[in-house]
């Protein structure tokens, strides 16, 4: 049985780590290089730091800042915004990444997922998608694609726009529920469900983790093969050691820190 993995999230602004509620009311949790140390130290199997405001602003990713936190790490470190070529992808991985994350730029330019497989290996190729339910009968299916830190729909459904990522050599999906994001409430399982259905590749779920019972289902009822999470960690509510140990007793099969 192939081990779930549990990831640490952190959402960058300014070179500070934040957290929101819905993609808005952000408020300060510290210290990128500090906060992805105590993470991985506390048994997260990877680090995703996102850059939420370099596509908003037009600008590229905070190379200092991931170099910092990259030298705090010893598990895969993901990194995600304003990431619009492969020459970008590359200045990233050469700052310390394992991993690039794109969102808005892939859905600008999709060509950009292979470009950059091509180059570094579909592992290496994030594809992250920020999700909103549709309003009618069916919202899950009907569920759209957000881009510019979830500012603006394009229309896309989300099922679609995962298949096509992955046809393209996308490595992975990053799946945001922009509905369940920081409520604490649980991962949006039906929407994950669907697009695991979807894809061959893994899909990582977030938005929503609030207790160990959330991952079991996500894990579960969703499909899904990650799960991310952001605030429970960086504000105390629990760390992954004390996570996994919980998730082994519900029978969910993860690697536990040494």
């Amino acid at each position: 049985m192939l081990t779930k993995r549990i990831i640490a999230c952190l959402d960058v602004r300014g070179g500070r780590v934040v957290k929101g509620v819905q993609f808005v009311d952000i408020v300060d949790a510290g210290d990128p290089a500090e906060l992805a140390h105590r993470h991985a130290a506390a048994g997260a199997d990877e680090i995703v730091l996102l850059d939420i405001t370099a596509t908003h602003e037009g600008r590229g990713t905070l190379l200092d800042t991931v170099k910092r936190t990259a030298a705090a790490l010893f598990v895969p470190l993901t990194v995600g915004g304003g990431i619009r070529s492969a020459e970008d992808a590359a200045g990233v991985f050469d700052a310390g990444a394992d991993k690039v994350s794109i969102n808005s730029s892939a859905i600008a330019r999709p060509e950009l997922i292979g470009e950059i497989g091509g180059s570094f290996g579909a592992q290496a190729v994030i594809v992250a998608i920020d999700a909103r339910r549709g309003s009618g009968v069916d919202s899950v299916q009907d569920a759209e694609v957000y881009v510019s830190g979830g500012r603006k729909a394009t229309g896309l459904r989300v099922a679609e726009w995962a298949r096509e990522a992955e046809a393209r050599g996308a490595g992975e999906i990053l799946l945001t529920s922009m509905d369940t994001d920081g409520m604490r409430n649980g991962f949006d399982c039906e929407l994950t469900a669907m697009v695991s259905a979807a894809v061959q590749i893994p899909v990582i779920a977030s938005g929503g983790a609030g207790t160990t019972a959330h991952f079991v289902e996500v894990f579960g009822r969703g499909k899904a093969d990650a799960a991310l999470a952001a605030s429970i960690f960086h504000f105390g509510i629990t760390d992954s050691r004390e996570l996994k140990a919980e998730l082994r007793r519900a029978g969910v099969s993860v690697r536990l820190p040494c």
